[in-house]
């Protein structure tokens, strides 16, 4: 079992949805929000007890990197997009190009990760 940290489970949630081909993204304003598995999942798929995760994500909270909607689930902030955007451009271009298609992805990176 590898050792947990905020950027292990980055990296799971983005394997997450490459894996089930769904990255659920929301437009907000000027900001893009990613939709985050929730935390049963995210453990399943790390092979921990749920309870092991749950620490991580009030850090990310705390760290505004991730926020929870009532009734939506765990949502990215504008922080937590760019880390997340980040990670799909510089560990898993191909695969995102693949799912969402080389034109959206470059625009979301631009958005995302472009200053202004």
């Amino acid at each position: 079992m590898a050792a947990l940290s905020v950027e292990v489970l980055f990296d799971a949630a983005v394997r997450i949805q490459l894996l089930e081909h769904s990255i659920s993204i929301t437009f907000v304003q000027d900001e893009i929000r990613i939709k985050f598995p929730t935390t049963r999942r995210l453990a399943e798929f790390l092979e921990v007890p749920h309870y092991y995760v749950l620490p991580y994500f009030a850090m990310m909270e705390q760290e505004e990197l991730v926020t929870r909607a009532e009734r939506v689930g765990i949502l990215t902030t504008a922080k937590g997009s760019r880390k997340m955007i980040a990670l799909m451009k510089d560990k898993y271009p191909k695969e995102m190009n693949e799912i969402i298609g080389p034109t959206i992805f470059q625009e979301i990176v631009t958005k995302c990760l472009l200053p202004g």
